[in-house]
């Protein structure tokens, strides 16, 4: 047995991650045959094997297409893809996909996301807004204890059947495929479904994450049986394998994401929704959810039009509400642009690009939910003469004291006066992006997730993957007594999220494609970046690996160690600006996001970036190397 579990390990990395695709025809557009993925499958968890992940740079600069992502399999299934004639969007997907199996904790079909897409053809951004729905059955009070009308505590709503959302990745993989991509889902997700069979080899993130996670993954049997093999964290060199994902894959690559939204999947996510696996003698107080079949068969994605705003001669779009990540940056830059920003006073410009995050979460926090549900004033949340406005709140020698007041976008002038508004909701710090672009120009930039690291910690019995615990992103109770909260729960209803998959464009041509994980801190991690990189002159890997500070309207601002020990923490401090390190609950380190990116450069060539530490460092690749 052991020297026939060898030679499957030793399977090389190309042969995994190939798909079936097909050259393209006459006219120049790749086609494929569909092709399921079928194949033997192992057991769960680790084994031990020689073979090699990937090899992983957090740069590469080249033509003919690019992906960059937080890891080598991912990209490197979204990179094959592009080679074989698929286009960026068929690229997106079979990264997701794969990142699905090495990023489990972080983003799978269990879960949600934003999609952002440019049409090199018409010059045109659309999105595909995937986020999940709340059940039929939710209500405003859902997250209430009826015994003492309070809330439920936060950890116990987390780990839950009731945080659990509809799902809406797969679906989103669907859309994207059917509007704009060249390639069948089966097609799209074969690398991945052979990279579940075959296993990964475990890295020091994957064991750290784990072992953060290690005290609720073992309070539900399916979860524990997959992600603590024969007990145990995953051992960094061995090699996991995911033989229940590889099924579901192989049933989604046969039978289309109805699989999910109609068939056996999605009966299977209902029965652990409503009865959680919860291990005998646990001590956690662990809730049934509410989704029925019925809240899975009428959930369907939303084709919205992107949020764009012009900064600095450059046309910003990205994800219009239900995520609020589209207007949070916009607003901000829209602020930032009545100042001149300088690499001459540094301390200015991050003060600068401080008090802009404060004042836009301030707004997002009061009149940002779905838009199915509440009149959102998207447009006057960013228009010029709102920001205009707001941006007389900043004073070069005093700090704004949080939590500040938000405005009312739609007032004809709100003037410069503050006040006290509500503290900032609390939202999970995981989720995962990618960045693609192919050979035609078309570009996407995607954020997927399944909330906080881990989920709700709930796998799926014999399904391979977890459950978010995306509506704990809803309010509780309203942030302010009194005044109306647009992010409540409520039957079908989406709730509002910080995803920011931003593309950028120079006279209707790419220029960046941006964005991170993070949760909240997605916001303030893209608005950075881009401040860095279009205002203080950083290429975009200085821009991504620069040290970074969150604030989002609190009265401490969120810092990574390297700026704690930078010249320009005690020059802010001066002015009244105060950091804490930044929090390590839900990932090994102190650190402020995971961008990934790309940047178009002159003559053809594309720059993809990944971050070079974050998160174990990302992984950038190009189809044709500059030599």
């Amino acid at each position: 047995m052991a020297a026939r579990r060898a030679v499957v390990v030793a399977v090389s990395t190309a042969a995994l991650l190939l798909p079936c695709l097909t050259s393209a025809n006459a006219a120049g557009t790749p086609t494929a045959r569909p092709d399921s993925g079928t194949g033997p499958a192992t057991g769960p968890g680790s084994a031990t094997g020689t073979a090699t992940p990937p090899a992983k740079q957090p740069v590469a600069v080249g033509s003919g297409g690019a992906v960059s992502s937080v890891n080598p399999y991912a990209s490197q299934a979204g990179l094959d893809v592009l080679r074989q004639g698929g286009n960026a969007v068929d690229a997106a997907v079979a990264t997701a996909a794969a990142l699905g199996v090495v990023e489990p904790y972080s983003a799978g079909i269990g879960g949600g996301g934003y999609f952002v897409r440019y049409d090199a053809a018409t010059r045109r951004v659309s999105t595909i807004d995937g986020r999940e729905t709340a059940p039929a059955a939710m209500r405003a009070d859902s997250f209430l204890d009826p015994a003492t009308g309070k809330p439920v505590p936060f950890a116990e709503a987390v780990n839950s059947g009731l945080s659990v959302g509809v799902p809406g990745t797969p679906a989103t993989w669907a859309r994207a495929l059917k509007d704009w991509g060249t390639i069948p889902l089966a097609s799209a997700l074969k690398p991945a479904t052979r990279l579940a069979e075959n296993g990964f080899v475990v890295n020091d993130e994957f064991r750290a994450q784990t072992a953060l996670n290690e005290d609720r993954f073992r309070d539900f049997t399916s979860t524990a049986e997959l992600f603590l093999p024969n007990g145990e964290l995953p051992v960094v060199g061995s090699r996991f394998r995911n033989p229940g994902l590889a099924r579901t894959y192989r049933e989604l690559a046969r039978e289309g994401v109805g699989a999910l939204y109609r068939g056996d999947i999605g009966r299977d996510i209902v029965r652990t929704v409503q009865h959680p696996p919860v291990a005998a003698g646990a001590d956690r107080v662990v809730r049934p959810g509410l989704m029925e079949r019925g809240d899975l068969a009428a959930h369907s994605t939303v084709r919205r039009d992107p949020t764009r705003i012009a900064y600095r001669g450059l046309d910003v779009y990205s994800m219009a509400p239900s995520s609020s990540g589209g207007t949070t940056v916009g607003e901000a830059l829209n602020i930032l642009e009545n100042f001149r920003l300088s690499t001459a006073d540094r301390t200015q410009a991050l003060h600068h690009y401080l008090e802009a995050a404060r004042i836009a979460f301030a707004d997002r926090n009061r009149w940002v939910g779905d838009p199915a549900f509440s009149d959102v004033p998207t447009q006057a949340l960013l228009s010029k003469g709102f920001a205009k406005d707001r941006a007389c709140l900043i004073s070069p020698g005093t700090a704004l004291t949080s939590p500040l007041a938000p405005a009312d976008p739609r007032a004809a002038h709100t003037g410069c006066t503050t006040g006290r508004g509500s503290e900032e909701p609390y939202e999970g710090p995981s989720t995962t992006h990618l960045v693609t672009a192919d050979r035609w120009g078309n570009v996407v930039s995607y954020t997927l997730t399944i909330e906080q690291t881990g989920g709700s910690a709930i796998t799926v019995p014999g399904r391979g993957f977890l459950l978010n615990n995306e509506l704990t992103d809803f309010d509780f109770t309203p942030l302010t007594e009194g005044v109306p909260d647009p992010n409540l729960p409520g039957p079908g209803k989406r709730p509002r999220s910080s995803m920011s998959p931003t593309i950028v464009l120079r006279d209707g041509k790419p220029l960046l494609a941006v964005g991170s994980p993070g949760g909240a801190t997605i916001i303030t991690t893209v608005l950075q970046t881009l401040v860095n990189r279009v205002d203080l002159g950083m290429t975009l890997p200085e821009a991504v690996a620069a040290p970074r500070v969150s604030q989002r309207n609190r009265a401490t601002t969120d810092a990574e160690p390297a700026f704690l020990d930078s010249p320009e923490r005690a020059a802010l401090e001066r002015i009244g600006h105060r950091f804490v390190l930044a929090p390590s609950t839900f990932t090994p380190s102190p650190e402020i996001g995971a961008v990934a990116a790309l940047e178009f450069l002159p003559g053809g060539k594309v720059q993809a970036v990944a971050e070079p530490k974050r998160r174990g460092g990302g992984s950038a690749m190009v189809v044709h190397p500059r030599r």
